[in-house]
């Protein structure tokens, strides 16, 4: 297990060393809100696109050596954001960055799912918060080199070297996994042909309740530094603490979320986090100084903590296409809709104001809070 949580932690490093530093790219390629939506939004279209790449490349090598090589190339991938000369340029490099962070994400998440069926106990969630504790430090160090002046593409090449040399060791660690069941034996794979149409309407529901985590970590990802220098009046060095606040509130939601909602329930988790998000909206939306900015950022982050691993814990109990046909769709439809989200902030923002934009924190509470009843709606249990 110890493995597996190394290859999450690198992940989140890898990704979150590169985020800081979007106000720098943004002026130095001198992006309106718009462009610069539309450009970070090709990351999630590399995601997209990567979809058959996984299920392929894991049948053919295994989740861990399809994750420790991907996490080099990721590396690679990262630190040459930093040499962008264009906008193009730019939007290309995250294509690429969205394609292969897509195919790590599957490999770490089949590894982590093959350690928890070992150990016979939920250990990925924890596995998940150190995605995030890695993102944290990670965060931490590229603000801090960017308020010391430290420069961009040093920063980013000399980051990639530990990153690499953790997932590798994680790799190590982990050694060789027993194969999954025949029925998830290609996870990422389509549910059974004829029962799209049903199983997609069965799972709108959690795909919305999904897609309003990830409208936070999107924002966060995208526009938390932006929103500290254009709300709060942060300089362009400092910018990236709210990211880290972000990303570190949901680190703490998610070591957290397991023992509340064996006590509470998902669906009361869920409502409780779904208040937070809006709260934290509205603190974001009306901020005109750092505490606010913070504040509503740590609410946010906090309150969608688990809202994706609920999803995808309900979607496994589809009934009659097995826990990677449910997954699948619901992740496929919460990529489609992660993509739009920059552009939707970023046209907003340029027609009404980033406050306006940024209400889609606001909006996502609030449909947290209408639809999570359906995360309970499906009491199959998940095989051990």
């Amino acid at each position: 297990m110890a493995g597996s949580r190394l290859l999450f932690a690198s992940n989140g490093a890898l990704y979150a060393s590169l985020l800081p530093w979007y106000p720098t790219l943004s002026d130095e390629l001198s992006l309106n809100s718009s462009r610069f939506g539309l450009i970070v939004s090709c990351c999630a279209v590399g995601s997209i696109c990567s979809s058959a790449l996984p299920p392929r490349l894991i049948a053919r090598w295994g989740p861990v050596p399809v994750s420790v090589v991907g996490t080099v190339v990721l590396a690679v991938a990262v630190a040459a954001v930093a040499w962008s000369p264009s906008g193009t340029f730019l939007a290309l490099a995250l294509f690429v960055v969205g394609v292969v962070d897509a195919v790590v994400d599957v490999g770490q998440n089949v590894a982590g799912v093959r350690a928890q069926d070992a150990a016979g106990r939920s250990v990925l969630s924890s596995m998940h918060a150190m995605w995030s504790l890695g993102g944290v430090a990670a965060g931490a160090l590229a603000t801090a080199s960017a308020a010391a002046g430290v420069d961009m593409r040093l920063h980013l090449a000399v980051t990639a070297v530990p990153g690499i040399a953790v997932a590798v060791v994680g790799g190590r660690w982990i050694g060789e996994q027993a194969p999954a069941p025949a029925e998830d034996a290609s996870p990422g794979g389509p549910p059974v042909p004829g029962r799209w149409r049903s199983v997609a309407v069965l799972a709108l529901p959690l795909v919305a309740v999904a897609l309003c985590g990830t409208v936070v970590e999107d924002v966060a990802n995208n526009w938390a530094a932006v929103s500290g220098v254009q709300l709060a009046g942060l300089d362009l060095g400092v910018a990236g603490v709210a990211f880290t606040v972000a990303i570190g509130s949901q680190c703490i939601g998610r070591f957290t979320g397991d023992p509340l909602i064996n006590r509470y329930g998902t669906v009361r988790v869920a409502r409780v986090g779904g208040v937070l998000i809006a709260a934290g909206g509205v603190l974001i939306a009306t901020a005109v100084g750092p505490l606010p900015l913070f504040l509503g950022f740590a609410l946010a982050g906090y309150g969608a903590a688990t809202l994706v691993p609920s999803a995808l814990g309900a979607a496994a109990r589809f009934p009659g296409i097995g826990q990677g046909g449910g997954v699948t769709v619901v992740s496929w439809f919460m990529r489609i809709g992660f993509l739009a989200t920059s552009p939707v902030v970023g046209a907003l923002a340029d027609e009404v104001g980033l406050r306006w934009g940024l209400g889609i924190l606001v909006a996502s509470g609030v449909i947290v809070v209408a639809v999570c009843g359906y995360l309970e709606q499906h009491s199959g249990r998940l095989r051990p």
